[in-house]
């Protein structure tokens, strides 16, 4: 049995094919999806890892209790109908999400803003790419995306700007390797305070100073202009507001000495890049969170398109701005106005046409006419109380949102709280007095759309588990409870799209960028084998649009595209003696936003299995950090502890965390707790790249690891991580007070009432050191090691001995060790998740077998030829072997 769907991740929308092999599903690309071409990165290769029922959320829960669904619908129907008669519409919410499918937050949308009457529905999408949107629609009039993939191998020069491609957008980013490969004279740049691994591929790296960006664009739009590359035939017919865009970049970027300085780069670097970029016809500027996440967003957004449009370097092939979205769906999530400021369609709050338009195409009694509260503010409102009611869906604001913890003080003050989940906990979870148990991706049916615009089919591979259901049955039945029962009555997720592609032509003619219209009037059939497509999608284009803009019209009212005057600014919150330095967060390479889904993979856990902090050297020795120590971080917001990792690629004077980890996976390692929640004033996008923040060591009494068979909880330490191994779950560990026996407290923490328990121990109490083995039937089923510092045996040859179902004798004799016998081999960390291959089993084949390239690698070990996330580490290892 054969399913092609998407994957569920990031914005590239990669095809997949969910294969069934006896009771068995397996996961590979689809070779024929225009989005990747059957690549696929480490976290789409392990979706299969994800898709068990284990933490499964299989009915429905009102203040904790199961009940039926009518029970759950009737309450959140009068509970809403009831706030908003007393209170008013502004009083109710929804916080939405990328990983919802189109039909999903079509329908939440609907119901938010033309039945109950306010445009307080909000999406986690707001802090990934919303500057993006608001960029988009001041230049062009909409938010429209001009370029397509296929333009990375069209152009001539590419620039990366504050995007870690190679590990949040893998598939595309092997699309820029590949190129460079094909077309020698491919010129990358990359831009970003970080070296990361994007940095493999550049010509060029400009280590930008953080909020910087503005300035540099600004720079390079004057030194265009000054030097003969304007495009003036293209500028004055197709554009307008130039002089003022020129001169503010002339009063703020006069000469690149000053963009040098102001931006921390060197001289030379930056006439590179202001050369190339003049001298190259073809050239794409991809962007993503690096210039979204900020309190300057969309003016970094604009300063952009500015060069681009100075030049003319829009709407042909192999140029243009091109923005790498977050989520899977966040692009769909824009299209049905799943933004506060936002209408379906394409469609604006702030315009009374658009407003009636939608109001007489839905038939709806009521419909909001002004924007409702952003992300932040939303959560603002609701711990003020202005928000009574909030339902959230698909997402984990807990965890995601700046200022994490206000966050959650505000769904503690709450008065009622809906959460649409399919996991049973999450730190959202736990605030909610009604759980709806909602479809995971396995189980999904509908569309989404990626960042070049392409509309694909998702389709289900696994029946509904239990009672759950898809997010827009339980939004339309939530809605016909309320009584809105004629507008909501779906029956398919194919009536919603077909809805949803009338409203794009609705009065349009040709007035809307959106426009999907040629689905009107599809069947089931035809819905079920829609083939990817990227819009506009109509009877006069029935085969999708690849490139927009190509006819010089834009959707402003004067049709031509606006420059915008841009000025630069220094981040909201400096820091200061308190707070010395800067915390920039982002992704890891294997793993995704919360971890709900991720989490889950054995394979994803093993290349960042804990939350850490990347610091500078310098930094290190200035606050007397360890290597693989211990650091407690904090702000005036929040404080988290995480793992030292010293890091030459870091910039001094700031520091990098991820974002993904939970209160479900790691005690104290939620960064969002510590964000600064400023935000651009015009998108409504956090500042997430900039907060001050100061590090000290911390230094707890001991450390440890435990390797179990089961799940464990911990109630009284002050450290603690967990990530799933393959069949045990792995727990990193460190309390501040010491056990007075620790035989006795392994034993209580680890033992039943099991009779056939052997235990092998070692204990050195004047050292601190224990070590505890609990075997089952001569089969491992726990392994403790305590000690006073960090320094403890590495886990990965423990970890291989969990896939045994007996134990050898040199497996015993070694295990207090935790260092395989001479007859086996420990292969180290994991480099390359997708084929789960590691450190020492890549160093020993590169010194047996004389390896001197990363093909030669790939050749033996298969390494580094999935995804490529891993090549960069291959030549790092490389390097440091054969010099």
């Amino acid at each position: 049995m054969e399913v092609k769907t998407i994957c569920p991740y990031c914005g590239v929308g990669c095809g997949i094919i969910a294969k069934k092999t006896g009771n068995t599903w397996s996961i590979e690309g689809d070779k024929d999806h225009p989005s990747n071409f059957g690549r696929l990165c480490s976290k789409g290769a392990a979706l299969a890892e994800t898709i068990d029922l284990d933490g499964r959320l299989l009915e429905p829960h009102v203040e904790g209790e199961q009940v039926s669904w009518t029970e759950a619908i009737d309450t959140v129907a009068a509970k809403f109908n009831k706030v908003k008669e007393e209170f008013g519409p502004e009083s109710v919410a929804f916080y939405v999400s990328g990983q919802l499918l189109t039909e999903d937050y079509y329908v939440a949308n609907k119901l938010m803003k033309g039945f109950i009457g306010s445009a307080n529905i909000d999406t986690n999408s707001r802090l990934c790419m919303s500057s993006t949107v608001a960029g988009h629609k001041r230049a062009f009039g909409t938010d429209t995306v001009p370029c397509c993939y296929e333009d990375l191998e069209r152009a001539k020069l590419i620039v990366l700007v504050g995007s870690n491609a190679a590990w949040c957008h893998p598939v595309l980013y092997q699309r820029i390797v590949q190129s460079k490969k094909e077309n020698p004279d491919l010129f990358v740049v990359v831009i970003d305070p970080r070296k990361t691994t994007s940095c493999d591929v550049a010509d060029l790296f400009l280590p930008i100073n953080i909020g910087t960006d503005v300035m540099l664009f600004n720079g390079l739009l004057n030194y265009l202009h000054t030097q003969g590359e304007t495009n003036k035939l293209y500028v004055e017919n197709y554009t307008e507001g130039l002089d003022e865009a020129l001169e503010q970049a002339r009063q703020s970027s006069a000469s690149v000495e000053t963009v040098a300085r102001y931006c921390g780069l060197e001289i030379k670097d930056v006439e590179t890049f202001y050369r190339m970029f003049a001298r190259t016809e073809r050239v794409v500027s991809v962007y993503s969170q690096g210039v979204n996440q900020s309190s300057s967003g969309t003016d970094k957004v604009n300063s952009i398109i500015n060069c681009h449009l100075l030049t003319g370097r829009i709407g042909r092939p192999g140029m243009g701005p091109l923005s790498f979205t977050g989520q899977t769906n966040a692009m769909g999530g824009r299209e049905v106005g799943g933004l506060a400021n936002t209408l379906a369609a394409h469609l604006e709050l702030d315009k009374p046409s658009d407003v009636d338009l939608v109001q007489r195409f839905w038939k709806s009694p009521v419909i909001a006419d002004k924007a409702g509260y952003k992300a932040v503010d939303l959560f603002e409102a609701v711990h003020e109380g202005k928000v009574k009611a909030v339902w959230i869906m698909c997402t984990n604001p807990v965890v995601s949102v700046p200022n994490a913890d206000f966050v959650k003080e505000a769904l503690k003050k709450c008065e009622f709280v809906v959460v649409s989940e399919s996991v049973q906990k999450t730190d959202t979870a736990e605030f909610a007095n009604v759980l709806f148990p909602a479809l995971p991706w396995a189980e999904k049916d509908g569309t989404v759309t990626n960042s070049e615009r392409r509309i694909s089919r998702t389709l289900p591979f696994l029946p509904p588990a239990g009672n759950a259901k898809a997010d827009w049955w339980i939004i339309s039945e939530v809605a016909k409870a309320m009584g809105f029962e004629q507008s909501f009555n779906y029956q398919s997720p194919s009536e919603i799209f077909k809805e949803f592609a009338k409203l794009s032509g609705f009065e349009n003619q040709g007035s809307r960028d959106f426009d999907i219209s040629k689905y009107a009037e599809l069947s089931q059939a035809q819905y079920n084998e829609l083939e990817p497509a990227q819009w506009p999608i109509t009877n006069d284009q029935p085969q999708g649009t690849d490139r927009m803009f190509v006819d010089g019209h834009f959707f402003t009212p004067s049709g031509k595209a606006r420059f915008i005057s841009v000025t630069p600014r220094s981040p909201c919150n400096p820091v200061t003696a308190e707070y010395p330095l800067i915390l920039n967060t982002g992704r890891v390479r294997d793993q995704w936003h919360t971890m709900t889904r991720t989490g889950k993979s054995p394979r994803l856990a093993e290349h960042s299995p804990e939350p850490y902090v990347e610091v500078h050297p310098d930094d290190m020795k200035q606050y007397d950090l360890l290597e693989g120590s211990l650091a407690r971080v904090f702000s005036s917001w929040g404080s988290i502890i995480a793992r030292v990792k010293q890091s030459e690629t870091q910039k001094g004077g700031s520091i990098f965390i991820p974002m993904h980890w939970n209160n479900q996976y790691a005690l104290n390692g939620r960064v969002d707790a510590l964000v600064n929640p400023v935000t651009d004033p015009v998108s409504g996008q956090p500042e997430l790249k900039h907060t001050p923040v100061a590090i000290e060591l911390y230094e707890p009494v001991w450390h440890g690891f435990l390797l179990s068979r089961r799940d464990i909880n911990f109630s009284e330490l002050s450290y603690w991580v967990k990530a799933r191994g393959n069949g045990f779950s792995r727990y990193e560990l460190a309390g501040m007070q010491s056990a007075n026996d620790w035989p006795e407290w392994a034993r209580g923490l680890l033992c039943s009432s099991d009779n056939d328990v052997n235990w092998v121990e070692y204990l050195d109490r004047s050292a601190g050191r224990y070590r505890g083995v609990r075997l089952v039937d001569n089969r491992l089923e726990s392994c403790i090691f305590i000690a006073p510092t960090h320094e403890l045996p590495t886990r990965n040859w423990l970890a291989s001995l969990f896939e045994k179902d007996q134990l050898t004798d040199d497996d015993r004799v070694s295990l207090l060790t935790g260092k395989p016998p001479a007859t086996q081999k420990d292969q180290g960390k994991v480099v390359c998740a997708c084929f789960g291959v590691g450190e020492n089993t890549i160093i020993e084949s590169i010194q047996s077998q004389s390896l001197t390239t990363t093909d030669e690698i790939g050749k033996c070990l298969k390494a580094g030829t999935n995804c490529g996330s891993c090549v960069p580490e291959l030549k790092g290892l490389l390097s440091k072997l054969n010099h």
